[in-house]
């Protein structure tokens, strides 16, 4: 069973910057998609970000589009979102997660249920 531990969240002011990490354990992590999911206080999980296992292949939710970066480093058995110019809105529990289907070749990332490990979370806070 692949673990997933999240780091890098904070509180942070509108328009400051974060970068979250997940590290997997286990030697498979270069063969999944991961992915970035969010939930807010009162309101439902939903996608953000998400990368084919090599990461050249990306996908990301309207509302952070052009803000946030998703990657990987499959040496280190890590990806990263990179978080710009962010707005109270992004206020969330941020989860990193495993794709269920290694070496995934489809486009569509954005169903949670896709993904079939997932980590603790990281709180990001954003104040305005």
């Amino acid at each position: 069973q692949v673990q997933l531990v999240e780091s890098g969240g904070g509180l942070v002011q509108a328009g400051g910057s974060l970068r979250l990490a997940c590290e997997a354990s286990g030697r498979s992590f270069s063969i999944y998609a991961m992915g970035w999911f969010r939930q807010a206080p009162g309101k439902e999980r939903e996608f953000v970000a998400a990368c084919n296992w090599s990461g050249g292949s990306t996908s990301y939710a309207d509302s952070v589009k052009g803000r946030f970066t998703i990657s990987r480093d499959n040496a280190k058995n890590t990806v990263y979102l990179q978080m710009n110019s962010l707005k109270p809105e992004d206020t969330a529990l941020y989860y990193c997660a495993r794709h269920r289907i290694p070496l995934y070749s489809g486009s569509d990332y954005a169903d949670g249920r896709d993904f079939g490990s997932w980590g603790q979370g990281t709180q990001v806070t954003v104040s305005s």
